[in-house]
């Protein structure tokens, strides 16, 4: 096809179909990063890997097999040619495809999704930034950090049909990073049993739980008729009332299983509620990406 031939019409309309979704989630997830990005630095780190990272000078302790004798030759000082830490620049990003992930308690609020879905862009939006290469866990893309990613990465969310809650059993590079996004309401020693396997290789990843405050607070009153969104299983409480203390104990203990579960790992575990700004959360996650470890952090 010529350079500047139209598309053609089947294909025009394919486009206009996948980035109809596109532009409010990029927007919503590009403004979030761009209100905390003043307040973070890089991640770039020295270490080993295949990427050039900078020339430094030559310093006490360091080997004389990493001199770059080409750039020293261009002045009288030595340089150290570094490599990029390779572990820390591939990130795979996870989102929970269950559909309870669709609920929202009121109209001004976000549903669980679309929030869990811009922390995951502007995250990676961060990371880009700083020179990370992102990439879906489980998708067909490799990690990349060029400008074209984070685009394909919001089609790539789009796209993805329902799932189980649990994230994909495939392999993860040997010390890579991973950070999944969900409510988790599943059981925890079957998210441990899909885990485990990751962080025995030696990946690290951050458990963040997005939650509606309506699921936290259980503010409803008088007889109000439950639908599970996954089971379709009903309950009717004639009093909810009555049953809010068992739920909230219930649901604590559920996420002190998750932290504890993210803990074991060696994980960070962060718990969002969408009536809270997303900048808090993003805060915190980019802050345990930098530090290197795994924190529970979170508003209870």
């Amino acid at each position: 096809m010529a350079t500047g031939a139209p598309l053609p019409l089947e294909r025009q309309h394919a486009a206009v179909d996948a980035a109809r979704g596109l532009p409010p989630l990029l927007v919503a997830a590009l403004r979030v990063a761009s209100t905390v990005a003043p307040g973070v630095h890089g991640r770039r780190r020295v270490g080993t890997g295949d990427s050039f990272w900078q020339f430094r000078p030559y310093g006490a302790g360091d080997s004389m097999a990493r001199i770059d004798w080409r750039q020293s030759g261009k002045s009288d000082a030595l340089f150290i040619r570094d490599q990029e830490w390779e572990a820390a620049q591939s990130l795979w990003l996870w989102r929970d495809l269950s559909p309870s992930m669709d609920y929202r308690s009121g109209p001004a609020l976000p549903s669980k999704r679309e929030r869990a879905e811009v922390l995951a862009l502007a995250l990676a939006s961060l990371l880009i930034r700083a020179g990370e290469r992102v990439a879906l866990l489980g998708g067909a893309d490799r990690p990349s950090a060029s400008r074209t990613t984070l685009p394909r990465l919001a089609l790539r969310l789009a796209e993805e049909a329902l799932g189980d809650g649990l994230p994909p059993a495939v392999p993860v590079p040997r010390y890579g990073r991973v950070l999944l996004f969900g409510d988790f309401f599943t059981d925890p020693e079957a998210l441990g049993a899909r885990l485990r396997g990751l962080a025995d290789r030696g990946v690290q990843g951050h458990l963040v739980q997005v939650l509606d405050p309506a699921e936290v607070a259980l503010p409803f009153k008088g007889r109000i008729r439950f639908l599970d969104s996954e089971s379709r299983d009903e309950m009717l409480a004639r009093r909810v009332e009555d049953i809010r203390p068992a739920y909230r104990a219930r649901l604590d203990a559920h996420t002190a299983a998750l932290a504890d579960l993210a803990r074991r790992l060696g994980w960070g575990f962060v718990r969002h509620t969408t009536d809270q700004a997303p900048t808090v959360a993003l805060v915190t996650l980019y802050q345990q990406l930098s530090d290197g470890g795994g924190r529970e952090r979170g508003a209870r």
